[in-house]
């Protein structure tokens, strides 16, 4: 069967989001968890849904991954961002299930996320990673996204950017 990539149901939020968040478990610093506020932020699809479209890999009836893309508003919380500009859209948080990954969820999540930002009359897509997710990187470049210069923040972390004309 295939995939359906659409947004995500709110009844589908707790699922999707403990799903996103075992996405995100194993890139903690130097191997171990993330912080575990850090992983309640990447669970709770409810308050991402308020200021940007959450859209969802399901097979089955099964969430396989989730990505949130901003459109218009800034999800709160984290470290601070500049407000978007009115041609960007901005990728969050892609997670895919471990068990479901290298089969091309992630892609079809992103390119969900493209026709997203196209709709909404966007003409360029950002997005930031850390250095530590090689996988994500990997898909992105190969999308067609190009690095951007590197985000540093007050505290030292660190975020690779990358940008995709529309």
């Amino acid at each position: 069967m295939a995939v359906q990539i659409r947004p995500v149901l709110e009844a589908e939020f707790d699922d999707a989001g403990r799903v996103t968040a075992l996405a995100y478990e194993v890139f903690g610093p130097e191997g171990a968890s993330p912080n575990p506020d850090y992983l309640s932020r990447v669970a709770d699809l409810r308050t991402r849904a308020r200021h940007a479209v959450v859209l969802g890999a399901f097979e089955v009836g099964r969430v396989l991954g989730t990505v949130t893309v901003e459109l218009s508003d800034r999800i709160p919380g984290g470290h601070t961002r500049p407000p978007l500009q009115e041609d960007q859209a901005h990728v969050r948080m892609l997670g895919v299930d471990p068990a479901a990954r290298r089969r091309g969820i992630g892609r079809a999540l992103m390119e969900g996320s493209i026709e997203e930002a196209r709709t909404a009359g966007k003409r360029r897509m950002t997005l930031e990673t850390t250095e530590s997710m090689a996988a994500a990187q990997a898909l992105y470049e190969s999308m067609g996204f190009r690095r951007g210069q590197d985000q540093v923040y007050d505290d030292g972390f660190r975020l690779r950017t990358y940008e995709l004309e529309l």
